[in-house]
């Protein structure tokens, strides 16, 4: 394994990164996060403003992390929180655009596998997949909790891209999707994150939060947005501590 002695992008010691790290795109929302739902909280990590928050959940020890925008950003701190911090489990909560109608702006989707036509994997270890599936033991359990919250969820496949939806032809992405791949929802880091954790014999999940489709207008108001985001952030923390 590849890696060096010591990470280069997180600053904490071993010891400050929990086994269970929850992981959304932006620090900003790591610190939130940290500061609304978290216990004992301390800052371990601040690296290029990534910033590193650890305390506890229901008497749980838990980190919450930004991973940045896109799957170069994503894997390093991934990589770097499996390898040299010993990290058992990551998900990855973050915000997607509909690509399937029966998906609506607000709802949760949470991720079976995930999909991608970036050149990840050949370049991460010469792989050739570009179909990586979730950790399902997690995923069960975020699942089951979702039901147990009546929470509005879909569960399926989910495209990671190299380019933001809004700014790009998204159709014409979707037109090359092998016809048995069935999508609901595209972003840019899950297939990153689930490749890693493959390879390295950890877990990976991932929960979305729909913002924007394709086929609506719709556009959710600062409360709607917030109130959304937080049922993904205590869907994910409460299906990874007992």
């Amino acid at each position: 394994m590849f890696g060096g002695d010591s990470p280069k992008h997180i600053e904490a010691r071993k010891e400050d990164i929990a086994p269970i790290v929850i992981m959304p795109g932006d620090p900003l929302r790591a610190k939130y996060i940290a500061k609304k739902y978290l216990t004992n909280v301390t800052l371990v990590s601040k690296v290029r403003n990534m910033l590193a928050f650890t305390g506890e959940y229901n008497g749980y020890k838990v980190t919450v992390m930004g991973h940045g925008m896109g799957m170069p950003s994503m894997s390093i701190y991934a990589y770097e929180l499996f390898h040299f911090y010993d990290v058992g489990l990551i998900v990855r909560i973050g915000t997607s655009g509909v690509v399937n109608p029966v998906v609506n702006v607000s709802d949760v989707v949470v991720a079976s596998d995930v999909y991608t036509e970036s050149n990840f994997a050949f370049q991460y270890d010469g792989g050739t997949e570009y179909l990586v599936n979730v950790d399902l033991d997690i995923t069960e359990r975020i699942l089951e909790k979702a039901k147990s919250k009546n929470l509005n969820v879909h569960f399926g496949t989910v495209m990671t891209c190299d380019v933001f939806g809004p700014y790009v032809d998204v159709d014409a992405i979707l037109k090359r999707v092998p016809d048995d791949v069935e999508l609901l929802a595209e972003e840019m880091e899950a297939f990153a994150l689930c490749y890693i954790a493959k390879k390295m014999n950890r877990q990976a999940a991932v929960i979305l939060t729909a913002v924007d489709s394709k086929f609506s207008d719709k556009v959710l108001t600062i409360e709607e947005r917030e109130k959304t985001l937080d049922d993904m952030i205590t869907l994910a923390l409460d299906s990874v501590v007992r």
